[in-house]
């Protein structure tokens, strides 16, 4: 797209530039009480009429009770949730949990305390905003990909780097700082749940994933979906996959949450008490398929109240010897061959920090064609 349109005079990265420089966010332009959107923040047809499509069938994605299964010496009930996060995870890429071990007054703390940050004046908040480093500390920003996507997305986003490297604590907001830690743990001991569960679905030893690294590499983001004046002109997320391994999500009751199922988008009605885990495009690969990474987007937000949003993206920290990594030879047979290649963590990261976030462009590239 040219940053100058010839026909109009609109200069889309003159426009860019000043929304970003002025530090306000989406948050800001909510507040201010404007009746229409920035330009830039509006949608091509094809993409708005595709956000007009929701499910009639499906009522909400697969909810799994984990209430039991930690410390438990029920192996049949173990065997069970086993069985129902392994259909999950290959169906519907999606899941909530509930009776996860975390208490609900943790969930509303951490809830609270996100959007106590982005209720803040944005001249607050602009000494945390910025740009660069993307993969590393805390930084404040709207639209990580602001300046790589064809289009912005209305929503502003508080992120931290939890793992490899101890996150400096007095780094974070004061506003938010003790529940932003605590959150990390909470989610973190959650994950290791799950990722031994999603093991165990694979035939594999429950801990393989935590020995191969992959809760240590990890990002919290606390996305704020302030009130747009024009919901039906833009996205609050772009349809995407996530590149990593797992994702763990804490919402508000705020909807707008959709996922992709076969050929219709659900609404993920928010459970009081729950969890939504959702399997990254990293997992589809070393499960070499057995695991769908899924799409997913938000909504712009119509309603006067904020969505908030909590996620943890986890990945592997450490790479193998070799610097490459790809399907678990585990799973490989001759009856079940690779269907993706090895690739390298550079690779990884330059396919995602390139370009607009996208759907499984990765997976795309490293497909084995036969």
């Amino acid at each position: 797209m040219a940053a100058m349109d010839a026909t109009s005079g609109y200069d889309r990265m003159k426009e860019l530039k000043e929304f970003d420089e002025s530090k306000m966010g989406v948050k800001g332009l909510s507040d201010s009480g404007i009746t229409s959107i920035p330009r830039f923040f509006v949608h091509p047809p094809e993409t708005l009429s595709d956000f007009k499509k929701s499910s009639s069938t499906c009522t909400n994605i697969p909810i799994i009770d984990l209430s039991g299964i930690i410390n438990s010496k029920d192996n049949d009930h173990r065997l069970k949730i086993v069985e129902q996060v392994k259909e999950a995870a290959k169906t519907w890429g999606f899941f909530q949990v509930i009776n996860h071990g975390v208490p609900i007054s943790v969930l509303d703390e951490t809830i609270h305390a996100i959007r106590a940050f982005h209720d803040q004046p944005h001249e607050v908040k602009a000494k945390f905003y910025k740009r660069e480093n993307e993969l590393g500390g805390v930084m404040y920003t709207s639209n990580n990909d602001l300046y790589r996507a064809k289009s912005a997305a209305w929503h502003d986003s508080l992120q931290a780097w939890t793992g490899p490297e101890p996150l400096k604590v007095a780094d974070l907001p004061e506003i938010c700082r003790n529940e932003v830690v605590a959150w990390d743990k909470s989610a973190t001991e959650v994950a290791e749940t799950v990722m031994e569960l999603l093991c165990e679905g694979l035939g594999l030893e429950a801990g393989k994933f935590k020995e191969l690294t992959f809760l240590d590499a990890r990002v919290l983001v606390g996305h704020c979906y302030p009130y747009c004046p024009q919901p039906d002109l833009t996205v609050g997320i772009t349809s995407h996959t996530d590149p990593g391994v797992i994702t763990v999500l804490l919402q508000n009751h705020v909807p707008g949450l959709q996922v992709e199922h076969g050929d219709e988008w659900v609404n993920v009605k928010p459970v009081p008490g729950g969890l939504i885990i959702n399997a990254g495009d990293f997992l589809q690969i070393i499960s070499n398929g057995e695991y769908k990474s899924v799409q997913h987007r938000v909504l712009a937000n119509s309603y006067k109240e904020a969505r908030i949003s909590i996620v943890i993206f986890f990945n592997l920290s450490k790479w193998k010897g070799d610097g490459y990594y790809g399907p678990l030879p585990e799973l490989l047979s001759p009856k079940k061959p690779a269907i993706y290649r090895n690739f390298t963590s550079q690779e990884f990261f330059e396919n995602f920090y390139g370009k607009g976030i996208d759907t499984k462009s990765l997976i795309e590239k490293i497909k084995i064609q036969n």
